[in-house]
Parts: structure tokens; sequence; C-alpha cells
């Protein structure tokens, strides 16, 4: 496998091999992993969850939030009020100008207070939601962390759950804060506007009310129709950010051109565009014809009411006053439900994506924790797998098959074999990604298990045939070997050197332009956006760069070298497998290699064949086997010599 990059390796997560787990969520009730039908609500438990987390983000702007909500409610009141009482003062002529002055420069205040609230209140919501997302992001990528296995992240269902679950977890706790204090501000605003109604007509007041019970019971089914279908459409828009980001992507860039398949992926892009839109449309013509509808019942109640309200001032019983006011609680009211429906509406859409936020964060481990864990005891015996079956889910076939070895300590211990007959599935397993469906892995006598992961996986140095390629600095890039459960890059500068040197990549980190302070990657600036773009290295440097992070850790009992050399020509190789012997001098190492001339002078080979252990020896043993061993490592040496020999006209062969 090739080696992946950090930002191909985000949008590859949409092409990555399906393995199907399904996981249940607790607290919510809902699945982490389910189709495009799941069912969401909105429950009392989300509200509290997402209140709670919008106040420990920011209590004092929720209590400053609060008392501008009221104070915006109270505002277009009192200038309905106060215009009432302006009017009448001018039409009755009972007061001099001095009521006049006072009644206007309370109308002036209001207005003023009416421009430069909003904006206010504007910026409170704001920094509370920047504070909000900040603590909800932290505490999704914290549960993410919980998962100690890799199921969940190679399945679909939960990716786009966590996708959902990012652009909710930080948008909902505020937006409930926001509806809720919107109840409150709309309430004040139409209890005060229908105050004035009553007055004048109950009738009316009862009406515009009444109005508002269809519009709230509609709004409320379409926010859970819009939930439904953002779920729905979320593959789609993970389809379309993996198609972008390939359209973009340096490493995709050669090959998109060479075969000229830019066209391609661009015309899928856009249909899975189109098919999103599709989805938009369909409920926004709906939203069209539901509000539209309900907006001429508004119109219509409102355009009764103004007709009467004209009709009831020309025979006397109303006075001007009576009229503005009447006018502007009529309009009043029905702003404040339609403002009160929107956000109870945006709120509950909201609870409804809140959903997969606590999916994603209340769900159970993803792999079994024992309730006391016991510490991984330095290694002194061995390693052994027992009759390990495995298979990635129950539609999968087996990958290991009754699997039975031993790593001895301080030994180093080869697995050979063709491609899929399990040699990484053992990698991931012995780092405790999964766990075996039946038998058990030992170190030293304990089942792995029982044993904390995360000591487990202090105690290991690797080299996956995978690797990353981290978008940062080369100093970064090593030190991340030994970062330890801690949020900083503790290892200091002799001891990067010191990895470096024994990975054969020092002199070439050297001669960078920054030495190891250069940045590895063209996609960002580092900290001088002045300074030049950083330097994208060879495939031969990142794999040296790789086994520098895997040999950083001097601690590890056990260091795990999957294709550690396969990037690499055949003088570099020759090099880094001198090195290596050198460092694993009294280690105990597990190493992987088509290569079969990298790892003959291993202490044992285990051959594996189909999931199942074919044979297991030293070199020599397995090469007076009339086995699969022979066999490749003869196939292998052929294509040595034939190469040596060159081809008939005297040139060297391929």
């Amino acid at each position: 496998m090739s080696p992946t990059t950090s930002a191909d390796a985000t949008s590859a997560g949409g092409a990555s091999t399906v393995v199907a787990q399904a996981a249940e969520a607790d607290g919510a009730g809902s699945a982490v992993a389910g189709g495009p039908d799941v069912r969401m609500k909105a429950s009392p438990a989300a509200l509290v969850r997402a209140l709670g987390l919008a106040w420990r983000s920011g209590p004092w702007h929720i209590l400053a939030y609060a008392v501008l909500a009221l104070l915006e409610a109270a505002v277009p009141v009192t200038a309905a009020l106060l215009t009432k009482s302006a009017l009448d003062v001018i039409a009755h002529q009972q007061s001099g100008a001095s009521a006049l002055v006072a009644v206007g420069v309370a109308l002036a205040a209001a207005g003023v207070a009416a421009i430069v609230l909003p904006h206010v209140s504007r910026y409170v919501r704001k920094e509370l939601e920047r504070r909000t997302g900040r603590l909800a992001q932290d505490r999704l990528f914290a549960g993410v962390e919980r998962f100690t296995g890799l199921a969940r992240f190679e399945d679909p269902a939960f990716l786009d759950r966590m996708s959902l679950a990012h652009t909710s977890g930080g948008a909902t706790p505020s937006a409930v804060v926001a509806g809720t204090l919107a109840i409150c501000r709309g309430l004040v605003t139409v209890l005060g506007f229908l105050g004035a109604l009553l007055v004048v007509n109950p009738l009316l007041a009862g009406a515009v009310l009444v109005a508002a019970l269809p519009a709230l019971a509609a709004e409320l089914r379409l926010s859970r129709q819009r939930a439904s279908m953002m779920w729905r459409i979320g593959p789609m828009e993970r389809r379309q950010l993996f198609y972008r980001q390939l359209l973009t992507s340096v490493r995709a860039a050669k090959e998109l051109r060479l075969f000229g398949a830019g066209r391609y992926f661009r015309s899928r892009m856009n249909a899975e565009r189109a098919a999103a839109d599709s989805e938009r449309r369909h409920l926004d013509r709906r939203e069209l014809g539901v509000e539209g509808g309900l907006g001429l019942l508004s119109g219509v109640i409102a355009g009764a009411g103004l007709i009467w309200a004209l009709l009831a001032a020309r025979d006397g019983r109303l006075t001007a006053g009576d009229i503005a006011l009447l006018a502007t609680s009529i309009v009043g009211v029905q702003s404040a439900l339609a403002a009160l429906v929107s956000e109870v509406t945006m709120a509950h859409q909201q609870l409804l994506n809140f959903d997969h936020y606590l999916a994603v964060t209340g769900a159970e481990p993803d792999l079994r924790q024992p309730a006391r864990p016991v510490s991984p005891p330095a290694l002194r015996h061995g390693i052994e797998f027992r009759d390990v079956w495995f298979r990635y889910s129950p539609e999968h076939p087996w990958s290991l098959r009754g699997v039975s070895f031993t790593i001895p300590y301080g030994s180093a211990v080869a697995l050979v074999g063709r491609n899929g007959a399990g040699k990484s599935t053992i990698v991931k397993l012995l780092c405790r990604f999964y766990d075996p469906d039946r038998g058990t892995i030992l170190w030293d006598g304990v089942d792995l298990r029982d044993l904390d992961p995360e000591e487990l996986r202090g105690r290991i140095g690797a080299v996956f045939q995978d690797y990353m390629e981290y978008d940062l600095t080369a100093a970064e890039n090593i030190a991340i070997g030994d970062v330890a459960g801690s949020d900083n890059l503790t290892a200091s500068a002799a001891r990067i050197e010191a990895a470096a040197r024994k990975a054969g990549v020092h002199n070439a980190v050297s001669a960078l332009p920054r030495g190891y302070d250069t940045l590895l990657t063209r996609m960002f600036f580092g900290p001088d956006p002045e300074a030049e773009a950083g330097v994208v290295l060879s495939g031969g440097q990142w794999q040296r760069l790789a086994l520098a992070r895997a040999v950083l850790g001097d601690g590890h009992d056990l260091l795990i070298l999957d294709e550690p050399s396969s990037g690499l020509d055949a003088e570099a190789e020759a090099e880094i497998h001198n090195r290596l012997l050198e460092h694993r001098a009294g280690r105990t190492s597990l190493l992987i290699s088509h290569r079969l001339g990298a790892v003959r002078e291993a202490d044992v080979l285990v051959v594996l064949d189909g999931g199942q252990v074919a044979e297991q020896g030293s070199h020599e043993e397995l090469m007076m086997l009339d086995g699969l061993y022979r066999r490749l490592f003869t196939l292998q040496a052929q294509g040595y010599q034939s190469a040596e020999a060159g081809s008939p006209d005297g040139h060297p062969g391929p």
C-alpha cells in the first residue's frame, strides 16, 4: 500500500475498505452506525445536555444574552404604547409641550434601543457560539479517542454521523439557548401586544393567536423533515468532499492528468451535488407551499382587523391612537409569533441533529474494556498467538483461521506469505486495533484484552505499511512517535536527531532549507507567511522519517516493521537493513516483508497461507522443506539472478 498524506487520509475515508460493525450508543439510545432511515428525536435529555454544554461554555454570556433578550422584547411594546400616547395627546390637545417632549424623548430612547440592542445581542450570541463550538469540538474528538479500535473508522454510517456531529455539536447548544430566550422574548412581546389587542378587540386578539398554532405545528414537522434530509444527503456530501479533495490533491494530480481522469471525477462530483440539491429543492418547495399558505392566512386576518378598525374609527368608537396601536399590535404579534416559531423550529431541528453528537460522544467503547485493566509488564518471556480466528465482520471471510505461533523475547520473528495471507491483520491484532473472534493473544501470559490498550501501545514501536505523511515539520513528524498521550510534542532535539540518524535520514533533513524545522508540505505556510512554502520529500525519505518515528521511543519492548524498506532502492535498503539489525539487537521484533532476502536472517520465519500458519522455522530449516517458503524464495532469487545476468543483447535486465 502506498503512503498516505494527511490530506489524502482525510478524503480517503469515503473510499476506505468497508468493514461495517454496528455499535450501540449509550444514553441517547440510538445506533452510532445506522441506515439512512435512522429515527431521530428531540428528547428532553438532549435539551438538558445542550443547555448544560452552553452553560459550561459561558454562563455570563448566557445571562447577558437573557437580559438583552428581555429588553429587546419590551422595546416594541413600549414604542407602540408611547406612539398611542403621543397621538392621543396631539388629538385632544389636553397637555402642554412638556408632555409631548417627554413622550418624544421616550420614543427616541426606544428607537435607539431598538437599533443598538440587536447588534449587542448578536455579538454576545456569536461569542457564545464560538465558546460552545470550541468546547463541543474538544469533547467530540475526546469521545472519538475512546474508540481504541479501527472498526468504527471503517464504517461509512459512522463517518456520516461524525460529519453531522461535528456540525451540530457546536451549533446546537447556542441555538438552543437562542431558541429558549427567543421563546421568552417572543412571549413578552406577544403578551404585551395581545394585551393591547384585548382592550381594542378581544375576538381579533384570539384570531391572531389561533393563526399561529398551525404555523408552529407545520414548522415543527418541516424541521423533522429537514433533519431527516440532512441524514440522507450526508453520504452524498462526504463523497463530494472526497472528489473535491481528489481534484485538488498534489498526490492525485499526476495520475488524473496522465489518464485524463479529471473530467470523470468532476462529473461524479457534480452528480452527487445534483442529487443533494434535488433533495433540498424538494423540501424547499414543500416549505414554500406551507409557509406561503400560512402567510396568506396571517395576511387575511391582519387585513380584516384593519378594515374593522377603520370602520370603527369612522363611527367614533376608536381614536387615532387606538388605530395606530391596533395596527402596530397586529403586525407586532404576527412578527413576534413568526420569529418565535422560527426560533423554536430551528432549535428543534438542531436538537434532532444533536442526536448524532450524543450518539458519538456517548457511544460504548468499540472494544471490550476490562473492569480493572492490567498494566502490561515489561516483556520478559514473549508473545503468543494461540488458535486465533478473526474476520472483519460476519459478512467477511475469515482473515485468520486458527493461527498459533510465538514471538520469543529478544528474538526477531518474520511474517511472510502471499498478499492477503493475513500478515497485516496479525499486526492490527497485536496492536489491539481489533480483538480476535476466537482464541487469545498473550503478552507474557496475559491476554491482551485484559491490558490497558494505551499502555500496551506505549510498549510498541511500529512502522506500518501505510505510514502517515504529516503536513508538519520534519522534527514534528519524528516527535509524534513519542507523544505518550500528551497534547504537546516533548521529544528533545537530541533524541529526534538520534532517531533520524538510526533511520538514515539525518543528512537529508539537515540539508533542507530550515533543517529539522522545515515544513514538509506545500499545503500550508509555516509560522512566517512570507517564507517560502514547504518542501515535499521523496517516498523513500518519507519512509525513513516513519522509521525514525518508530525508533524514537527507547522504552519499546516490541518493534514492528511492516515493509520498512519497500520504497527504497537496493543500496538504501541495505543501509537501512544494517542499521535496523544494530538497533534490533537484543530487542523483540516482528518483521514483515515481501522481499524475503530482507528477513532471511530472522530467528524464526512464520509462513502464512490463506490465513493459516503453513510453515515456521529458520531460513535454513524452511529451505530444506519443499514448501511454500522455498518456492517463493526461489522465485525471487531467480528474478535477481536474471537481472544480474542481463538481457541477450548484453544490457542489464529489468
